[in-house]
């Protein structure tokens, strides 16, 4: 479970910025469904989370924050080499941060336990770390670094002797779990299960799709889940063939994917669509998906295996350009999955970032599921909630206020402000004519 995310000094992040899952209070709209109460059951979390924001207002920068973090904490003791450098990118426009260190730090719930796990790291080593268990209402730390020196506390003893074997380039998390650390390996476990999905590079996940259509159960949930999206395919199957697999395309691949895969056969997946003779159904025509299918059609497809492994298992999901290529309502259904005791009874939580602003009328969410990126004046990314957010005259957005045309209108901020497009082409056309 995911309960708060923050980033600093990365991308278009200049000043920490936090993404919190914590359902506001006192806001009852759609408590039971969008909401659950944690493990702990001393504070209640939120399923989804919807990112809106102008073109270049940063968010899709924060997926890919999340990915950075990701990647870095699962890969940095075992990827990288003594002097490597660390692929951060700190806030370049102002001279005080262009060579300052990035922050990263989770706060999450892991079998239980609340822990809160961060690092700041410049492209030469990282100066700071920490790891923290939390009791009710106090913290305990388990470990602190600070450039050279790692504190490990008498509750981490996983972590004891093992100082010296971190590079300044790794982090001290990463290190003590390849030792087999219990606390270690219980968070890398958490990092590991969390995906990032970049909605424009869906291709990266067809081989998921494959995988899953190879097991009888995961293929049987994948058709109903087809099924209910009405895009007219019957079935799917897929076939092992010569590995001819295209090198740039494969490179696309996630690690863990390209691993099953390589030096092995490559596969081919066709869908089967009902053919009809005179309007009655006759039999079956198989289509190559990736030559035959739709643009919308295969991001569906190949976004539907990690999509249901979260919510089989009450993963967490990270989300960019979710509605890039979809229908409003296919895009809408996706998140009702996760808004739903039904289909995610196991808490999975989705963050998504979208220009879909139907969904703010129809999508059944809550205030403080809606949240905002903007750019100030010095060109770095804002980060706010709808349910924080004031209006001019003080109070704050009503549970009854039409939020779509609101947003549209600019009452929220996180909206491009275009010039005169019209007078533009019109002073265009007349500078031809002189």
């Amino acid at each position: 479970m995911l309960i708060e995310f923050e980033v600093g000094n990365y991308l278009s992040f200049k000043a920490p910025m936090r993404l919190s899952m914590v359902a506001a209070n006192p806001y009852k709209e759609y408590l039971e469904e969008n909401t659950f109460e944690a493990a702990s059951g001393s504070l209640r979390l939120l399923k989804s989370a919807a990112i809106y924001g102008a073109n270049a207002s940063g968010k899709s920068n924060l997926v890919t924050a999340m990915g950075f973090m990701r990647h870095f904490v699962l890969s940095s003791s075992k990827d990288t080499q003594a002097g490597d450098p660390i692929s951060v990118k700190p806030f370049l426009l102002d001279t005080a941060t262009e060579n300052a260190p990035s922050h990263f730090e989770v706060i999450i719930m892991q079998d239980g336990i609340r822990y809160r796990y961060g690092f700041e790291a410049d492209k030469k080593a990282i100066r700071k770390e920490w790891l923290l268990r939390m009791e009710k209402t106090r913290e305990t730390p388990l470990f602190l670094r600070e450039d050279d020196g790692i504190e490990v506390c008498k509750p981490f003893k996983e972590g004891v002797a093992l100082e010296e074997k971190t590079r300044d380039n790794a982090l001290f998390l990463s290190v003590v779990a390849q030792f087999n650390g219990e606390i270690s390996r219980r968070i890398l476990k958490w990092f590991s299960d969390f995906q990032t999905i970049y909605g424009l590079s869906d291709q990266m996940f067809e081989p998921f799709l494959a995988v899953d259509l190879q097991d009888a159960e995961r293929h049987k949930q994948l058709l109903s889940f087809i099924k209910d999206a009405d895009i007219g395919i019957s079935d799917l199957q897929v076939a092992e063939v010569p590995n001819q697999q295209n090198d740039n395309l494969f490179a696309l691949f996630l690690p863990e994917v390209r691993k099953t895969f390589q030096n092995k056969t490559s596969f081919e997946i066709s869908a089967f669509h009902q053919r009809f003779s005179e309007g009655q159904p006759e039999s079956f025509v198989s289509f190559d998906f990736n030559k035959m299918e739709s643009e919308g059609t295969k991001k569906f497809l190949r976004m539907a295996s990690p999509i249901l492994d979260c919510l089989n298992n009450g993963y967490v999901v990270a989300i960019d350009e979710l509605d890039a290529k979809l229908h409003p309502l296919l895009t809408k259904a996706i998140v009702g999955l996760f808004n739903s005791s039904v289909t995610n009874p196991k808490g999975a939580q989705l963050i998504f970032v979208t220009h879909d602003t139907n969904l703010l009328e129809h999508g059944k969410l809550r205030r403080d599921q809606i949240w905002f990126t903007e750019k100030d004046r010095l060109a770095a990314t804002a980060l706010y909630s709808l349910a924080e957010f004031k209006l001019p005259d003080g109070t704050k957005v009503r549970k009854d206020a039409d939020l779509e045309t609101n947003y549209i209108h600019g009452r929220y901020g996180a909206i491009p402000y275009l010039g005169n497009f019209e007078t533009l082409l019109k002073e265009t056309d007349h500078g031809k004519t002189d």
